[in-house]
């Protein structure tokens, strides 16, 4: 049995400025902290391999300081003598901004179609995968065959990628994903491969049947995002994955288990104000009362109807709110209207 543990779309960098022009608690620990607790099993080497889906990193530039925050954990895993391989995600524009001193030998990444092949517990290995490609729908067939898988040789066969497959959903209101340029079809995912390992989703799933009801050729395991990165996803629990993949003498290996591990999440709430007939007192004592009511530990949307005065503009503003909740909430305020949010 070998033992994959999958994570994707940790979004390292999000809310996590260097230089930070207002002191109040950032988001981006959260990101970092579930990353690593993701990685908890394989620097206890109780998995034999760590595939990254995608989405590493937030944006595709970022401080070369962030980078190597963000492959220190990688290459700690890497040390301890567990393969690591990366897909890049569309987040960093399909490439990996890698540098000389985070460089692995350990360390693989999928920078362009390819395979690589390892031998794990007697039992041959072939991972094949290419960093994420937009309007894939009508190429990724010719992606999967770019990548040589062909010709490689394995008992155990995985396919690593970051795109998105029809039948896929997200959100509150569980939109399926179905057409577009960018939206693989069912019957396009090949039969050769065990499963297929998929960043770029970010609520957690397994795709086992098309459109239509057809059974894949082969099941598609979305690990979801590490952390909550919008108000979309305020009601899913965030997961990193563990597949037990066994080999098979087709060569294409079976999954025989994938277990969802779940990983804390900081509860997402949203809070209506209507300002419009409160006095300036009524409505900063709404919004005191309302937030105490919340977790303290909540990232809360506020959502502004109706008319705004100034002076209820001015208790709106973002150091008025804040000092209005608990230190440990994350607030933002957005209006009804074409007006910004509050950073």
């Amino acid at each position: 049995m070998v033992r994959v543990l999958l994570v994707a779309d940790t979004h390292l960098g999000f809310d996590l400025p260097f230089r930070p022009r207002v002191a109040r608690r950032r988001r981006g620990r959260d990101f970092f902290a579930n990353f690593e607790r993701a990685l908890g099993p394989a620097l206890r080497q109780e998995v034999d391999l760590v595939v990254h889906g995608g989405d590493l990193l937030f944006r595709s530039r970022v401080p070369e300081a962030l980078v190597e925050m963000a492959m220190a954990p990688l290459v700690k895993v890497a040390q301890t003598g567990v393969p690591v391989f990366i897909v890049p995600g569309n987040h960093e524009r399909s490439r990996i901004p890698l540098l000389l001193w985070t460089q692995h030998g350990n360390v693989r990444v999928f920078d362009k179609p390819k395979t690589f092949r390892l031998r794990i517990g007697g039992v041959d290995i072939a991972l094949s995968g290419f960093p994420f490609r937009r309007r894939a729908r009508d190429s990724f067939g010719q992606l999967v065959e770019d990548t040589g898988c062909r010709r490689v040789g394995a008992g155990i066969r995985l396919l690593c990628v970051h795109q998105t497959v029809e039948g896929v959903q997200v959100g509150v209101q569980n939109y399926t994903f179905r057409y577009g340029t960018d939206v693989v079809r069912g019957r396009d995912i090949p039969g050769q491969f065990a499963a297929v390992l998929c960043g770029h989703i970010h609520r957690s799933q397994i795709l086992s049947h098309d459109l239509n009801g057809h059974a894949l050729a082969a099941p598609v395991i979305y690990p979801g995002a590490v952390e909550r990165t919008s108000f979309a996803e305020r009601n899913e629990e965030k997961h990193f994955v563990i597949g037990s993949f066994a080999p098979t003498e087709d060569g294409r290996g079976e999954l025989v288990r994938a277990a969802f591990v779940p990983l804390p999440s900081r509860p997402m709430e949203s809070l209506t104000v209507e300002p419009s007939g409160l006095s300036s007192q009524a409505l900063i004592t709404q919004l005191r009362t309302q937030l105490r009511a919340l977790h303290s530990d909540a990232v809360v949307r506020i959502q502004v109807r109706g008319p705004v005065s100034t002076e209820a503009s001015r208790i709106l503003s973002a150091p008025s709110v804040r000092s209005l909740a608990p230190a440990s909430m994350n607030v933002t305020v957005s209006y009804h209207s074409t007006a910004p949010l509050v950073d």
